[in-house]
């Protein structure tokens, strides 16, 4: 295993009281007390955390998969992820290992140091590495220190995010950050408060840093019946996106399956993905695609000639004629994205 890596992003307050600021919760603990995280930990006044190099999960993912349709298509990401999350979504996932060190305490997973992982990521012959299926906010050092390694190998970053980060841990990754897949969970304060255990604003405004640091964002919205699908607040996702992001941010809708606390709910039906995917088209953006529905395409196309230029099947992707510069390679019109 690797040197102990210095846990960042917090502060000493009086009698051994520590503020973590890490993420906009920003949780002052007393002695032995954890944060909303799960993971981190006041130990006699200094703040640890219990998944410095915990692996719970790795995998070799198509980047599709991410979702991430503009960045690279067709290549592979070594995925990875350790236990915990700071928000405690009812829809959750990956709530056997987001939530459990939340739920009873529970922290495992296997010490894989960052040149492990590197060697795993160029063996599969992977492009990029991504932290992701848990909230790779709540293992920030361990992320860190992998991203730097990557770096050197010439192997892209991608955080896939909740996107619940304080601007100063942001900004520290941002040099090391190639992409990041941001999950827009709803668009009231009320619902993260509700629903998610957190705020909406500071998402938005992670959404704002990385995309003005020139970080390649797409977006994804898990379309809950009754939570987050009406047209108004389809609306104001929609214009946000449009209007502070770029009108050509890709937008991935992604259809809601019944599970943790909310199997009591109805799936997504394909009618409101596609009702929300004209308002989205209706409001200007160039690139709406709808997710967890295997009938529905999910190519890109030009938005001048509407020829295809990426073809996708499930997660195989083909690229008729390649696309240069950010042009189409039929009528030259830009399409913004990483493609090579």
């Amino acid at each position: 295993m690797e040197e102990l890596i210095t846990t960042l992003h917090w502060e000493p307050k009086q009698k051994n009281i520590v503020q973590c600021q890490l993420c906009p919760h920003y949780c002052t603990l007393i002695p032995n007390q954890i944060g909303k995280c799960g993971v981190r930990i006041n130990h006699n006044g200094t703040l640890f955390s219990n998944v410095l190099d915990k692996c719970i999960s790795t995998h070799v993912d198509p980047i599709e998969k991410k979702p991430l349709y503009h960045f690279h298509p067709g290549s592979k990401a070594y995925s990875l992820a350790t236990m915990g999350c700071n928000f405690s979504c009812d829809w959750c996932q990956n709530w056997q290992i987001s939530q459990l060190p939340s739920i009873n305490g529970i922290v495992f997973g296997e010490s894989i140091s960052a040149k492990t992982h590197i060697h795993q990521a160029l063996k599969s012959k992977c492009d990029s590495i991504a932290y992701t299926y848990t909230e790779p906010t709540v293992f920030y050092e361990y992320a860190l220190n992998i991203m730097k390694h990557a770096q050197e190998a010439h192997l892209h970053n991608i955080f896939v995010t909740n996107g619940f980060i304080a601007p100063n841990a942001l900004k520290d990754l941002l040099p090391h950050l190639s992409a990041a897949n941001i999950d827009l969970k709803a668009f009231s304060n009320t619902t993260y408060q509700k629903h998610i255990n957190g705020r909406l604003e500071p998402v938005l405004e992670a959404m704002r840093i990385m995309k003005k640091a020139g970080v390649w964002i797409e977006i994804t919205t898990l379309l809950i019946p009754t939570i987050n699908d009406s047209n108004e607040e389809i609306l104001a996702m929609a214009k946000f996106i449009h209007d502070e992001l770029g009108a050509d941010t890709p937008w991935h809708l992604s259809r809601f399956l019944p599970q943790h606390r909310l199997k009591h709910l109805h799936p997504t039906s394909l009618g409101a993905l596609k009702r929300a995917k004209q308002i989205a088209k209706n409001i200007g953006i160039q690139h709406v695609y709808i997710g967890n529905v295997a009938s529905e395409p999910t190519h890109t196309y030009c938005v001048n000639c509407n020829k295809i230029l990426v073809q996708r099947t499930g997660y195989a992707t083909y690229l008729p004629t390649p696309i240069k510069n950010n042009n189409c390679p039929h009528c030259g019109e830009s399409i913004q994205g990483h493609w090579s």
